[in-house]
């Protein structure tokens, strides 16, 4: 009898001791993201390799470009993390989502990031720069992938219904501004359309893409508008009569666009069943953080960490250029893209913040959990 009972003691101590490990081995792993994945597409603000490969200019898979970032040079326009990189973070992701230039089968379950250095919603914009991939080529690229997803998941409906409740992140138009309107030696698009006209135009193309998506399985959108671009190094070496003044004619016709994006939001959401559209004022937090510096931890928002030339604003970063020490105090890590630092209050504010200036209609927090 002593020895049943022996026995038995014994075997309660050890299940208690497995469940003892299982307990402390979930507690580690941590909670599973929000969403199941992720989807980005962009142009050099959020791009983390799909330009490695190609015949371009707008690369940046070379130091300092990733200083800070965990496995150096990516090919992120950055020294460390970017908005979406940051999101990720937010959404409860372990990782960052793959490029699609190298995502494979395993990867596009949580999600790709299919965003482009010098891309535009235009086909021609940033040609001059070489290769890079449209908007309608990063749409092209989430068909195909939505093809594997049917495959590895077994029917349509399926997909269909993982898809459904992924967030997409979509944030272009800056290059259509900087490389394209503003850009008239190589473009003619300033002198056939006025900037109303011009973001018309913009706004018509860029529906056409969000569409597909939606027919390709997108239902929760979150809209990224137009920064201050008049306010970027680059603007304020070539533009501005001080070196910190923003350049006006260039921020007009951003607001324009920005405008006429958030009333897209309010028309999709009215017009598409089941689809959620919100959209990030990008503009006023940059607007907010360049006026109250301090507030947010920065000493510099009018010069590059890296670059060459007044306010490091003639050229991006050149290949191993000792960038400044004090990353964290600068809004810019070079000519055009914001530091990490900067990336990250972008991201906290289109995830968490309850303000409609911030986050229209709802934050990305909030678009996660319907």
């Amino acid at each position: 009898m002593e020895a049943a009972l022996d026995l038995m003691r014994k075997w309660v101590m050890s299940i208690v001791a497995v469940l003892v490990v299982l307990v402390l081995w979930s507690g580690s792993v941590g909670a599973a993201p929000q969403v199941p994945c992720y989807f980005i597409f962009g142009d050099s603000l959020v791009d983390n390799g799909n330009n490695n490969q190609l015949q371009s200019l707008a690369r940046a898979d070379y130091l300092p470009y990733g200083i800070d970032f965990p496995n150096g040079p990516s090919g992120r326009f950055c020294n460390g993390k970017t908005t979406v990189d940051a999101i990720a973070e937010l959404l409860g992701f372990d990782d960052y989502m793959p490029p699609y230039a190298s995502a494979s089968d395993e990867d596009i379950l949580r999600g790709v990031n299919y965003a482009s250095a010098a891309a535009g919603i235009r086909e021609e914009t940033g040609q001059q720069l070489g290769g890079r991939i449209s908007f309608r080529g990063q749409v092209q690229n989430y068909q195909n992938t939505v093809s594997q997803f049917v495959n590895i998941l077994g029917t349509e409906d399926q997909a269909a219904n993982y898809l459904s409740k992924c967030i997409y992140s979509i944030g272009l138009g800056s290059n259509d501004y900087l490389n394209n309107y503003f850009m008239p030696q190589f473009y003619s698009s300033s002198r056939q359309y006025t900037t109303d006209e011009y973001a018309d135009v913009l706004l018509q193309d860029y529906t056409e893409q969000l569409q597909t998506l939606y027919n390709y399985g997108a239902r929760k959108m979150v809209l990224f508008g137009v920064g201050q671009i008049g306010c970027s190094p680059n603007e304020l070496a070539q533009n501005s009569p001080d070196g910190s003044t923003c350049v006006e004619t260039i921020n007009v016709a951003n607001q324009i666009f920005n405008s006429k994006l958030k009333s897209l939001v309010d028309q999709l959401n009215n017009q598409l069943p089941d689809a959620r559209f919100i959209y990030i004022n990008s503009y006023g937090i940059f607007q907010d953080i360049i006026s109250n510096p301090t507030v947010y931890g920065f000493s510099n928002t009018n010069s590059g960490c890296c670059g060459v030339g007044r306010n490091n604003g003639q050229i991006t970063c050149l290949p191993l250029q000792t960038p400044c020490s004090n990353r964290r105090e600068y809004l810019f890590w070079d000519a055009f893209h914001p530091t990490e630092a900067g990336n990250v209050v972008v991201a906290q504010r289109a995830y968490n913040s309850d303000s409609i200036d911030d986050a229209y209609p709802i934050n990305i927090r909030r678009l996660a959990q319907i």
